[in-house]
């Protein structure tokens, strides 16, 4: 076992303070998160869906990340459309946020403050800004990847920004907004190991969450690797320092995270999958789509997005902070 195994834990343990849930083969951090309240997945899917919201999806799919268009006038903060999803959210007084509790840099609940924080936690507080005035008018539940789709379903979340991966099979279950982050499938690797990209890893075990896009990619590779599934982000931090997998493959931003976590390991290769992040929200509000596409696009105008990027990104990337993802639109 390498030595930054019980931070890792420790990590995990504090997790309990915000609300979801999820289930880990690590016994620290199941326990921690069976503290927590999110509801358990749907086992079936909503019918509920709108005329709109089903020509969001696209038969065909030829655009994936082409998103319903906003308004040429957003509403001002507390005064959002009367009979729309934003007044019912407005009402209940805070918006609902499934987010990951464990990806460092996007969302990671910080032990030492006991605040959720990140790249995405920043964003979805501009859309709470937007229908509040107040970017703390907002209550972020912890949710897995394989979770994400049936907590938008189910209702017990408004609105998913969890590096979640925009494909067409996804939008056959939930709307996407616009393009937030372009992210690339990588591999990360002890620092001692010989791998220089994921072409070194046929035969060996290489870690993934259960339901992402990653772990559906490393069962087409040539030569072929060993897919080792697993419920939470962490855990596959966790099997690699036990030595229980040789690699772990995910998105280049949650890489980046583990590696700063562990100095003992180094992300290797080229990206060798596109991975576009969207902001996820139920097919039957294409009205609330809109409205958080609206947010972006002010976001990308006004500069927000490139300081956001540049306080968590920065610092680790050591790069000039990019242009934000430019908007594609369908409606």
């Amino acid at each position: 076992m390498r030595r930054r195994l019980p931070e890792v834990l420790a990590v995990a343990a504090a997790a309990a303070a915000i609300a979801g849930c999820g289930s880990t083969s690590d016994h620290p951090l199941r326990v921690a998160l069976a503290a927590l309240a999110t509801k358990p997945p749907a086992t079936t899917t909503s019918s509920s869906t709108t005329s709109s919201s089903t020509a969001s999806s696209g038969a065909s799919c030829s655009h994936p990340e082409a998103s319903l268009r906003p308004g040429a006038v957003m509403p001002t903060p507390g005064a959002v459309p009367h009979g729309s999803f934003m007044e019912r959210i407005q009402r209940r007084g805070y918006l609902r946020a499934g987010v990951d509790q464990n990806t460092l840099l996007f969302a990671y609940f910080n032990p030492q403050d006991r605040n959720i924080e990140g790249f995405e936690i920043d964003l979805l507080r501009q859309i709470a800004k937007a229908i509040f005035g107040n970017p703390d008018a907002i209550q972020f539940r912890a949710v897995t990847t394989n979770e994400r789709s049936d907590a938008l379903r189910d209702g017990s979340v408004d609105i998913v920004a969890d590096a979640f991966t925009i494909t067409c099979e996804r939008r056959r279950q939930v709307d996407f907004s616009t393009v937030y982050f372009d992210a690339g499938q990588q591999v990360l690797v002890p620092s001692n190991s010989a791998a220089r990209s994921v072409k070194d890893l046929g035969g060996k075990r290489v870690c993934a969450t259960i339901g992402s896009t990653t772990i559906l990619k490393l069962k087409t590779l040539k030569p072929r690797v060993v897919a080792y599934g697993v419920p939470q982000r962490t855990d596959c931090l966790v099997a690699l320092q036990q030595g229980l997998v040789d690699a772990i493959s995910s998105d280049s931003s949650i890489l980046l995270g583990y590696e700063a976590q562990d100095p003992e390991t180094k992300i290797v290769g080229p990206r060798f999958a596109d991975e576009p992040y969207g902001m996820a929200i139920s097919k039957a509000h294409p009205e609330f789509v809109r409205f958080v596409n609206g947010v972006l696009a002010r976001m990308r105008a006004d500069g927000t997005w490139e300081r956001i990027y540049a306080h968590w990104l920065g610092k680790v990337t050591h790069a000039k902070t990019p242009a934000p993802p430019t908007a594609q639109y369908e409606h």
